[in-house]
C-alpha cells in the first residue's frame, strides 16, 4: 500500500496502524525521510506540487498496490498554495498513479478531506481551507466514475477533528482513535462505497 504525506499527525498514524496490521507499506514524505519508528519502510521524496517528484515515484513504486491514501494537506498558506496542496494535488496524483497503472484492480483510493468541505447546512464563507476541501469534493465527484472505470473503489474520508499539529490540543479525539476507525472503514469497503463521503467511524457525511 501507498501512504501519501506520512510523516507526522493522522499520516504517521495510517503508516503504525497499517504496519501493525501486517501491510508492506510504501510511504511519502516532502524531504524523504522515513516515518518516524519506521526506518526500514519503503520512503519517497514527494512534494505533492511537484511533477518531475510525481513522476519518480511512480517510477519507483514497483508493482502495482492495493491501496493507496493520500493524507497531504495543509491548513495555513495563502489561498492559491491551499487550493494547489488540498484541491488540486490529490486529483493529480491519484489519476497520475492510475494512468501508470499503480492500483491493483478493485484496489481502494482513500483521499482525506474534512467535514469543513461540505457545503451542505452552512452559511457565510467556509474559510480558504474549507473552500479548498470542498473544491477538493466537488472534483472527486466528478471524477470518480471514471477512476470505477480504471479500477478503483474510491472514497473521501473525514479523519475527525483529531489532535494533531493541524486540529490542536483542543481537538475531540486521539490519532490511534482516529486512523483505527479509517482502517476499519477501509477494510469493509465495497464495490457498493465507490464515490462516498465517509467519516472515519464509518458514517456517510452529507457534501
Amino acid at each position: 500500500m501507498l501512504i501519501i504525506g506520512a510523516s507526522r499527525g493522522i499520516g504517521l498514524g495510517l503508516v503504525d496502524v497499517h504496519f501493525r496490521a501486517g501491510w508492506t507499506v510504501d510511504a511519502t514524505t516532502r524531504d524523504g525521510s522515513p516515518p518516524i519508528g519506521h526506518p526500514d519502510i519503503a520512503t519517497h521524496c514527494l512534494d505533492v506540487r511537484d511533477r518531475d517528484q510525481l513522476g519518480a515515484l511512480i517510477s519507483n513504486l514497483g508493482a502495482p498496490v492495493d491501496r493507496i491514501i493520500h493524507n497531504a494537506g495543509i491548513l495555513r498558506a495563502p489561498r492559491s498554495d491551499l487550493m494547489e496542496v488540498n484541491a488540486e494535488a490529490p486529483i493529480r496524483v491519484v489519476e497520475a498513479l492510475l494512468d501508470a497503472r499503480r492500483l491493483s484492480p478493485d484496489g481502494i483510493i482513500a483521499i482525506m478531506t474534512s467535514q469543513m468541505g461540505s457545503r451542505r447546512g452552512r452559511s457565510g464563507s467556509l474559510g480558504d481551507y474549507g473552500e479548498s476541501k470542498s473544491v477538493l469534493n466537488d472534483e472527486f465527484r466528478k471524477r470518480s466514475g471514471r477512476w470505477r472505470e480504471a479500477g478503483a473503489v474510491a472514497v473521501v474520508i473525514h479523519p475527525g477533528w483529531v489532535r494533531t499539529d493541524m486540529g490542536g490540543r483542543g481537538a475531540a479525539i486521539g490519532v490511534s482513535e482516529s486512523v483505527e476507525g479509517i482502517l476499519e472503514v477501509l477494510d469493509s469497503l465495497t464495490v457498493d462505497d465507490h464515490g462516498s463521503f465517509l467519516t472515519w467511524d464509518g458514517r456517510v457525511h452529507p457534501w
